[in-house]
């Protein structure tokens, strides 16, 4: 995601009075991802203040593209990618072609994933925020403060202190300031809770400058392919769906061109002439140019301030994981808070949260990075070294296109030695409870122990029942369609996944993630207790 530049507050006289609020905790920026960790923590009953310099939410797209992991996070909130009027699906391949038209290579956008949704959904980010700030806005543990620049950010060992200036709908503006448990920095790029609190920040010295055009077609018409990158050193070009009724165009700015002059409505439109696109048959919505950058932050949390989005990542958009990692982050942290601020673990539980989630950034930015080493070529001897080699890599391809599930979770909340832990669960239609559909959908979520044809519950002792109960940990046995499991597997998918992985049990955290895998009951007795000794329990979540 890429917030809209950073524009300065308005100089206006305060009143001598300061605004207290207090919460559980505190978000500065309020895109995606903080309305998303806002919701997650109200619906658990955490009060929240929320904070955003923005008078009014930013009306424009940004991102444009979510994964089947992210589809899976939405559906929790009661939004179906499949079904859904904001959303759409286009199940092709992602083409990478160069100037002739040749494929070079071939990304996989167009399958199902194993995780039960599929891999690429479109979407216009604007009507998705609204939606997310919305459901947020139902309950009354959410305070949204808009228009404050937060000016000072200090802590101390028990709460963490916002300062900042509020300006008013009437006029004027007031000193605010915010205490509370955590605060966490979704606060863009240049995020002040990052930089207050002196994290380390990595950037690759990754910069190009990229014209961005988002089009409302205003005449039917069939795109195809759907999503594909032209590889052109004439001019490197992104052609992509902007979500249902919206196309988005990205053009690279050449070496000595100046950006103002690109962004042009004039400008604009002649670059858009050869896909016969015209004020005739197109609305143009936004011309703006973005740098695209590759960073990520060192350290994701710093006492009782952490970061997540673009606060602590930036990656380039050829991969289309910019925004789902950030809301990746969300919900890694939200499930982290919840068990903090209930008084189940204690605060060293969110020292995993960064560990893991810096690894996974950091594959998907470097694969981010190796794409646009593919289409950032601008020199024409260089794009035809590349286009040979390609090309011959092309002549023996075997149908099977690039992975783009690549992101495994760093060292923190699992078992170590455990090869599975950090994957993402698997997926699939189950039959049980009365019900018929997927996993998420008829088992619930949460903290989830499945078992292949045995139950997990009769391998553990009284106390870690007891344990996990207090996590509202379920466990439930699968087996195939006409056996006494709980849980019918119906197209086979948790057959084939646990038996792939050589194992008859597998726990699963709130974020979907695997947490232990177990080969028989022994070994998971063994595993959750080494999960529960590292969630870092209190007295009041685990059972002595």
């Amino acid at each position: 995601m890429t917030i809209p530049p950073t524009k300065a507050m308005p100089v206006v006289p305060t009143t001598d009075t300061v605004a207290d609020y207090e919460a559980d905790v505190a978000i500065v920026g309020y895109g995606p991802v903080g309305a998303l960790l806002a919701l997650q923590l109200a619906q658990n009953g955490h009060s929240v203040v929320a904070v955003d310099r923005w008078r009014e939410p930013y009306k424009l797209p940004r991102a444009v593209t979510y994964d089947h992991e992210i589809a899976r996070i939405l559906a929790t909130l009661g939004i179906d990618s499949d079904n859904d009027d904001a959303v759409e699906r286009h199940p092709e391949i992602y083409y990478w072609k160069n100037a002739e038209g040749k494929t070079l290579q071939e990304v996989d956008w167009g399958s199902d994933n194993p995780s039960g949704w599929a891999t690429r959904y479109w979407f216009y980010q604007p009507e998705l925020e609204e939606r997310l700030r919305s459901m947020a806005s139902q309950y009354e543990q959410v305070t949204l403060l808009r228009g404050m620049r937060v000016t000072q950010l200090t802590q101390d060992l028990d709460s963490a202190t916002v300062d900042g200036i509020q300006l008013h709908d009437e006029g004027g503006a007031q000193r605010t300031r915010i205490k509370a448990r955590y605060v966490i920095g979704c606060d863009g790029a240049n995020s002040i809770v990052r930089d207050s609190q002196e994290m380390a920040y990595e950037d690759h010295g990754y910069f190009f400058d990229w014209l961005i055009l988002d089009m409302k077609p205003t005449v039917g018409r069939d795109w195809s392919p759907a999503h594909w990158q032209l590889c052109d050193p004439a001019r490197p070009t992104t052609i992509v769906p902007g979500g249902p009724g919206r196309r988005r165009w990205e053009f690279m700015v050449l070496p000595g061109e100046q950006p103002s002059e690109l962004a042009s409505p004039e400008s604009a439109w002649k670059l858009l002439e050869p896909w016969d696109v015209t004020p005739d048959n197109a609305e143009l919505e936004r011309s703006a140019v973005y740098r695209f950058q590759a960073r990520w932050s060192d350290e994701w949390r710093r006492g009782r301030a952490l970061i997540a989005g673009d606060a602590a990542h930036l990656m380039p958009p050829f991969a289309g994981e910019g925004m789902c990692a950030g809301v990746r982050d969300a919900i890694a942290l939200g499930w982290r808070l919840d068990l903090v601020l209930r008084g189940l673990a204690g605060d060293a539980l969110l020292d995993s949260y960064g560990p893991e989630r810096r690894e996974h950034v950091k594959s998907y930015v470097e694969f981010s990075m190796e794409l646009g080493k593919v289409i950032c070529i601008t020199d024409p001897a260089a794009a035809a070294e590349r286009d040979k080699h390609m090309l011959a890599e092309m002549e023996n391809y075997d149908g099977t296109p690039v992975n783009t599930d690549i992101g495994i979770l760093g060292p923190g909340l699992g078992v170590e030695g455990d090869a599975h832990v950090g994957e993402l669960a698997h997926q699939g239609v189950v039959e049980g409870f009365g019900k018929r559909g997927r996993f998420d959908d008829v088992v619930g979520r949460g903290w989830i122990m499945i078992g292949l044809e045995h139950s997990p519950w009769e391998a553990l002792t009284e106390q870690q029942r007891a344990t996990l109960e207090r996590l509202d940990a379920k466990a439930v046995r699968v087996g195939p369609v006409g056996s006494d499991a709980e849980i019918h597997d119906v197209d086979g998918v948790f057959t084939t996944w646990l038996g792939d992985m050589g194992v008859k049990y597998v726990v699963l955290r709130p974020d979907f993630y695997v947490a232990a895998s177990a080969t028989d009951g022994q070994h998971l007795h063994q595993s959750v207790d080494t999960l529960i000794s590292r969630l870092h329990l209190t007295a009041e979540g685990e059972t002595k």
